[in-house]
């Protein structure tokens, strides 16, 4: 048989760099028709049901804010960090963590702060999700850990004190024995922008990300530290960036981030802990950065356009009987298609003779 392997090429192709997550969606979409037929739905109903009954509807746009804000918050960190070559793969557990400190307050000191409660929320939030993150941060620079390991395992770690939290001390005594704090109130919950929607401060917050982490990136000298660190570390240690320091920085702005996206969650749309407060948004956000080529406006887009999956998914279990799976099959295919992509830019299939084996007489 001819033998298949993959060459690195010369140079890879700068409008295919870009144009991969376009192609990548496209043919997402195209395995998704598929799917639906397989399933015997109409491909083009269920892309209507999927991609615009949900935002056809000012309460949908709103929605579209909703479920777009932690992705993004989440993805920006990330991508700060993967720029540097530090994986955060625990975002997930970051954003629980930004919940429950952010939460503990909005419940135990909200009448004693008054007015105060908001701010000292989204701060408690996102020192609950830097701090989580520091443990990753520490084990890295100090034993060399492999942060992916820890940050990984570090999520179940805080999916289980949350557990703990709604089903032990902190369970609402008049939540009819249900897992769940008590509900937020007063100054503790972030009221929505717009009547008639739920669009918060999550999202204001996640464009400020955004731009933040553009102005980071693009024009600023850590900005610059960052890249050079991930691109060739032979080089940054020449130049003398302390490549420590940017492992510590660059898990401490995800695991931040991460946690404003805990808070904001749990503070706003949800309005209480619960053991499940989030659908995977830590993990979704991986192939949010990716899909948005790490570039902060990039990863705008690609977080709506994640988000808009999560609502179609919703909006197509009730209109044409789809299993929820297929929400998590849909971005399973986006991340194959993106690393698929990415491959073949970066490297050519070549496919040769099979090798002669010479047996001595």
């Amino acid at each position: 048989m001819p033998r298949i392997k993959l060459e690195p090429r010369a140079q890879s192709s700068r409008l295919m760099t870009y144009l991969s997550p376009l192609l990548a969606v496209v043919l997402t979409l195209m395995g998704a028709a598929v799917l639906f037929a397989i399933l015997g739905r109409d491909p083009l109903e269920a892309y209507r049901a999927f991609f615009i009954d949900p935002v056809s509807t000012l309460y949908g746009i709103g929605e579209l804010g909703v479920k777009g804000a932690p992705l993004i918050l989440c993805a920006i960190g990330l991508a700060i960090g993967f720029r540097a070559n530090v994986w955060n793969i625990g975002a997930e557990g970051q954003f629980i963590l930004g919940a429950i400190a952010g939460g503990g307050v909005g419940l135990f000191f909200e009448p004693l702060l008054g007015p105060l409660t908001m701010p000292a929320m989204l701060i408690a939030g996102a020192l609950g999700g830097l701090m989580w993150a520091a443990i990753p941060a520490f084990l890295k620079t100090r034993f060399n850990a492999n942060e992916i390991l820890t940050s990984l395992m570090l999520t179940y770690v805080a999916s289980l004190l949350l557990n703990y939290l709604v089903r032990g001390p902190w369970r609402d005594p008049q939540g009819y024995n249900f897992p769940q704090s008590k509900p937020f109130d007063g100054y503790a919950v972030f009221n929505p922008f717009f009547t008639g929607t739920r669009l918060g401060l999550g999202a204001l917050m996640a464009l400020l990300a955004v731009v933040g982490g553009w102005f980071l990136m693009s024009r600023s000298f850590l900005g610059y530290q960052i890249k050079v660190v991930g691109l060739t570390p032979a080089a940054a240690t020449y130049a003398g960036f302390n490549q420590k320091r940017v492992v510590w920085f660059c898990l401490a702005i995800s695991g931040a981030l991460a946690g404003l996206a805990g808070v904001n969650e749990v503070a706003g749309p949800i309005g209480q802990l619960l053991p499940t407060i989030s659908p995977g948004y830590g993990f979704t956000a991986i192939i949010v950065a990716f899909l948005g080529r790490l570039h902060p406006f990039g990863i705008l887009l690609a977080g709506l356009l994640i988000a808009l999956s999560y609502l179609g998914g919703e909006a197509a279990q009730i209109s044409l009987n789809l299993p929820v799976a297929v929400v998590g099959v849909f971005q399973g295919m986006l991340l194959f298609f993106l690393l698929a992509c990415e491959l073949l830019v970066r490297y050519r299939v070549v496919i040769g003779a099979p090798a002669v084996q010479s047996i001595a007489a």
